[in-house]
């Protein structure tokens, strides 16, 4: 297991793409980490079901739009975790940030934050959030979790690589943006994920 101070260490050493072009839309989202029993484990949330919402019922990290109050997609992070789960990462140790990522469906730029935490705090899920769970590193880029599947986003098709991290079998399959970041993020800790081309597809 490589510790949060190697993982620091790492990101530092990292130096992630900014966008800097325009965007109809920024979103940022929180990459937070703590060491488990035998892993260090990332922190995923399962979105509620709602009919209007295009990711409906997907997993990804806590995050958001930024809104006019934030300072910025790091300011959105760490709000948007509080109002979904009840997690305050203002005193939590900040690691990092990842390559930001653009939308290809839609003029979006999200930027990720890696936080690390201690312990194992009490989630509140609010109405936005089905679930919240914990999903060790080893589950990421386990071969035997990875698959491709068809995928649909505002109307369009395509086949996308993505990752089973909860056991359930009827539990929705990891991909789309935060499997990018994802791949982002385990690169810079030299955990990659096997199998993926992100460079030859086009489709999000």
């Amino acid at each position: 297991m490589r510790s949060i101070a190697d993982v620091e260490a790492e990101l530092a050493a990292h130096s992630p793409w900014l966008d800097s072009g325009p965007a109809r839309v920024e979103a940022g989202v929180a990459a937070v980490l703590r060491e488990g029993e035998q892993d260090l484990e990332l922190l995923f949330i399962r979105r509620a079901e709602h009919e209007d919402d295009p990711w409906s019922g997907d997993l990804a990290f806590p995050g958001g739009r930024v809104d006019a109050e934030d300072d910025g997609p790091r300011s959105a992070a760490v709000r948007e975790t509080l109002e979904e789960l009840s997690l305050d990462l203002r005193p939590a140790r900040y690691l990092g940030r990842l390559s930001d990522v653009l939308g290809s469906a839609e003029s979006i730029r999200v930027s990720a934050f890696v936080y690390a935490i201690e312990g194992d705090p009490e989630l509140v899920p609010n109405y936005e959030v089905r679930e919240a769970f914990w999903s060790p590193l080893a589950h990421c880029n386990d071969p035997s979790r990875q698959q491709w599947r068809d995928f649909r986003y505002r109307g369009r098709a395509s086949r996308l690589p993505a990752i089973r991290l909860l056991d359930d079998e009827r539990a929705p399959l990891l991909w789309g943006i935060t499997y990018k970041f994802l791949d982002h993020f385990m690169q810079a800790i030299g955990r990659p994920i096997p199998n993926m081309p992100w460079e030859e597809i086009n489709a999000e």
